[in-house]
């Protein structure tokens, strides 16, 4: 059965189960804080797709106390739990949190970032052209985005090393086997080279791979 995001008790748990499942987690968000710091003025407001219960959104808001963000999720489970783990001490008036997905954006070209981290595996794969011309429409001439995705496996060997290293992450012999299981039910998964052809298609003038860990693909995305 596919995982539902829309699930009290699937959210409850998602912080600490995605650390098992997810190799350099921690890693992951100090590389997007030190782009955006390099590439981003003083004041900037960042697009946040797919926030999740707010983790990128906390590291970001604690170190840039003049961006500000729209984050949205098609979970209103989700959302709710990711303003309860910022609270207004992290500076939750500098969010605007909307259940929505890109097709609702507003297409103005008004972002200068946009975040999509471990979302676009999500989506389907004829979708996927329509998700990534709806993130590149919300940009502001030079933005840019940084995802973080699993791509497609090329064998059943990374398969089993994905396994093997989300054992020693913390998953259960039994827990990877149904992460295995779900990467069949829930993952439209597309090479890194069809990916990159795909950015090039919406209008994206560049795209590199910044980071990879086993067959999880960061990109450093640029309008």
């Amino acid at each position: 059965m596919a995982k539902n995001f829309h699930s009290e008790l699937v959210v409850a748990n998602y912080d600490e189960h995605i650390r098992k499942l997810i190799p350099g987690y921690e890693l992951v968000h100090q590389q997007i804080d030190a782009i955006l710091t390099t590439h981003l003025p003083e004041i900037a407001h960042i697009l946040v797709v797919g926030c999740g219960t707010g983790y990128e959104l906390s590291y970001l808001l604690q170190r840039h106390p003049n961006w500000t963000f729209t984050a949205i999720d098609p979970s209103a489970t989700m959302l709710e739990q990711a303003q309860k783990n910022i609270g207004l001490d992290l500076g939750s008036q500098r969010i605007r949190f909307i259940q929505t997905d890109t097709q609702s954006l507003n297409q103005d070209n008004q972002f200068d970032a946009a975040l999509a981290i471990l979302v676009a595996h999500f989506i389907p794969s004829e979708n996927k052209t329509e998700f990534f011309q709806d993130i590149s429409d919300s940009l502001k001439t030079d933005g840019i985005l940084l995802t973080y995705d699993l791509m497609q496996p090329e064998n059943k060997t990374e398969l089993k090393i994905l396994q093997k290293m989300a054992q020693q992450t913390g998953l259960s012999i039994q827990q990877s086997e149904k992460m295995l299981e779900r990467l069949q039910q829930d993952f439209h998964l597309i090479s890194a080279q069809d990916l990159a052809a795909l950015l090039t298609k919406v209008g994206f003038k560049h795209s590199k791979i910044y980071c990879q860990i086993m067959n999880y693909y960061a990109f450093f995305i640029q309008k």
